[in-house]
């Protein structure tokens, strides 16, 4: 199972959501599906309707940047980063 590491901005919007879990998928776009299951709602966070990832949500497969296609390997880390902006 891969290791997904999420922001810390996520798990106070979603009760029991732990920012490190393990999840079984074959592609960024399943783990984004396997916590749509777990946690309703976890897709609009991350997910543009198309589907398309966020413009400032940012995937990375073992410090590679992915796309909803990028496979994830059984002992991959992926990582869910949301940019911060500010003026």
């Amino acid at each position: 199972m891969a290791e997904l590491h999420l922001p810390a901005t996520l798990p106070p919007l979603f009760p029991g959501l732990p920012r490190k879990l393990e999840v079984d998928a074959a592609t960024v776009g399943e783990v984004v599906s396997r916590l749509e299951a777990d946690w309703p709602g976890m897709r609009d966070r991350l997910c543009e309707p198309g589907p398309a990832i966020r413009p400032h949500i940012h995937f990375y497969v073992d410090r590679e940047r992915a796309q909803l296609d990028t496979p994830v390997e059984a002992r991959s880390r992926v990582d869910v980063i949301a940019a911060i902006s500010g003026g």
